[in-house]
């Protein structure tokens, strides 16, 4: 497979001209300077990151006296990432940031959330942090709480979920009563709080979702708090973590139960707007959470090489068998249409930063498409990538079980798939359906073999724009999942017509795996 930081540079400099839009930005780039920083980010992603990634596995994290332990390993490496400037890519340079576009932080996470990503969700989190205070955060707040977030001496964490709100936070009972001293005390629980609480960073910033004593009931009496693990004076304050998740995978990373009593906190943005600030995070995150299927897609499909290269049976490698090429082939194809479908979404966001008309639409339509389908072929990539493996595969020492387990995390968290689904065509959909169907044709033109089921795709929007909500909601799931393997799929032509080493991957992809847009089609438009 094209190595990760060669296949991301190709796709930021010669299929979107980054360092054209870089210029425009304010931060000009050349291909060259791109080059480097990828290049830079694997290393430090395969030297220093990826080294540790089975040992923290088998680790863990533990609740002892109200502190949560991780790996030993993992403070250095934190100081490290904090040292080398990582966490700041794309942070304003006003708040010590580097100020380089998005898409090239997205990038960047990919190659670290590919090394480990029980690791990468601490800075991933701090990202969606950063973006949420940079656009609701009054100048005085964003001068104190951004600095900290952006040189990752604090990390930042998202507080939505109750036991009796996930997806409905409509049902959020967490309470913020004003202190009257211009601050606020926050009393509830939140869970699935991931980094909530952690021995590496100085501090942590908790994001929360409460309600004041006069909210209105509903999702639009929710507001913002910001609250800090530790006050500026130094004291600890009246937050702690109640205990923290068993989980199949990423068990380097701490999931939480926090518990607020009385903390004190400071409102974000305007009261009972809470909801509309965090989305701000929430979708930097459900890009980030889309980026970390393609980075276990990219470490299964290494592994699977590596082991079915040196993997002699019936006195060959396995490689040269057909069905494994097939499935290797299928690991390699499906990794690149997810890494490009991914960067597509992440390079709208520079784009809608500039000013370009219909950005922020293509955004808003391939955001829950990223999340859903990268996620998805993350957990079938690495699936195929046991059984390449064989019984190692199912042996903790090869490594290809702990993808699996770590990837399965993805489909379900920052909102389910199914709910990236129903977002996409019960709200997204009928409100621009013309901006869908011009990414339609645009994908059915990047190759003879997409032209049917791009325009499949475009008459099924068609037809479900207008669906009751009942027949769009059975058809959402299989309507998304051909949305990605069409657009994925146009995006890895043009990859390929721009660089030959593709080819098969291209190749491979529109013969054997496209024709499952057309069948997921078929199921959407069945009878449910």
């Amino acid at each position: 497979m094209m190595p990760a930081a060669e296949a991301l540079a190709l796709a930021l400099t010669r299929l979107h001209d980054l360092p054209a839009l870089s210029a425009r930005l304010g931060t000009p780039l050349e291909a060259g300077d791109i080059a480097a920083i990828l290049e830079e980010a694997a290393r430090f992603a395969e030297e220093r990151i990826s080294p540790g990634r089975l040992e923290a596995d088998r680790a863990g994290c533990a609740l002892e006296n109200g502190v949560v332990r991780t790996p030993a390993h993992y403070r250095p490496l934190l100081e490290e990432w904090r040292a080398a400037g990582w966490q700041g890519i794309a942070a304003p340079e006003v708040h010590g940031g580097q100020g380089l576009p998005h898409a090239l932080q997205t990038a960047v996470f990919e190659l670290a959330t590919s090394a480990d990503m029980a690791f990468a969700l601490m800075p991933m989190l701090s990202a969606g942090a950063i973006e949420l205070l940079c656009h609701h955060a009054t100048p005085e707040q964003a001068g104190r709480l951004l600095p900290p977030l952006v040189s990752a001496a604090w990390n930042g964490t998202m507080c939505l979920t109750e036991p009796q709100a996930g997806s409905d936070l409509s049902a959020i009972r967490t309470r913020a009563v004003p202190d009257g001293q211009g601050g606020y005390r926050i009393t509830g629980s939140k869970i699935y709080i991931t980094w909530g609480e952690n021995d590496l960073a100085e501090n942590t910033l908790h994001l929360v979702l409460a309600r004041l004593p006069e909210a209105p009931p509903g999702s639009r009496g929710i507001s913002l708090f910001a609250c800090p693990k530790v006050l500026p004076d130094g004291r600890r304050n009246a937050l702690r973590c109640g205990g923290i998740e068993r989980k199949p995978g990423i068990h380097a990373c701490p999931t939480c139960t926090m518990i607020f009593d009385e903390a004190e906190a400071e409102l974000v943005g305007e009261p009972h707007r809470g909801l509309a600030a965090m989305f701000s995070m929430m979708n930097a995150a459900r890009l980030a959470v889309g980026v970390e299927g393609v980075g276990q897609c990219a470490r299964a499909t290494l592994l699977a090489e590596a082991y079915a290269a040196d993997r002699v049976q019936g006195g060959r490698p396995i490689a040269e068998y057909p069905d494994v090429a097939r499935m290797l082939s299928e690991m390699r194809a499906v990794t690149q249409a997810a890494r490009l479908l991914s960067l597509d979404a992440a390079i709208c966001i520079d784009r809608a930063r500039a000013g370009e008309p219909g950005a922020e639409a293509r955004l808003a339509l391939l955001t829950p498409i990223v999340k859903a389908w990268c996620t998805d072929r993350g957990v079938e990539v690495a699936g195929i990538g046991i059984q390449v493996h064989g019984g190692a595969g199912y042996v903790e020492d090869s490594g290809a079980a702990q993808i699996w387990r770590d990837a399965r995390i993805a489909p379900i968290y920052e909102g389910t798939n199914g709910i990236q689904a129903m977002d996409l065509l019960l709200r997204k959909l009928p409100r621009a359906l013309p901006d869908f169907l011009a990414l339609a044709e645009e994908a059915g033109a990047a190759d003879p073999a997409l032209r049917a089921p791009a325009e499949a795709l475009a008459r099924a929007a068609e037809r479900l724009s207008t669906a009751s909500p009942d027949e769009a909601g059975a058809a959402a799931a299989p309507f998304l999942d051909a949305a990605g393997w069409v657009l994925g799929g146009a995006w890895l032509a043009r990859a390929a017509a721009a660089e030959p080493a593709l080819e098969a991957d291209a190749g491979f992809f529109l013969r054997r795996l496209l024709p499952r847009a057309e069948a997921r089609l078929a199921e959407a438009l069945a009878p449910a």
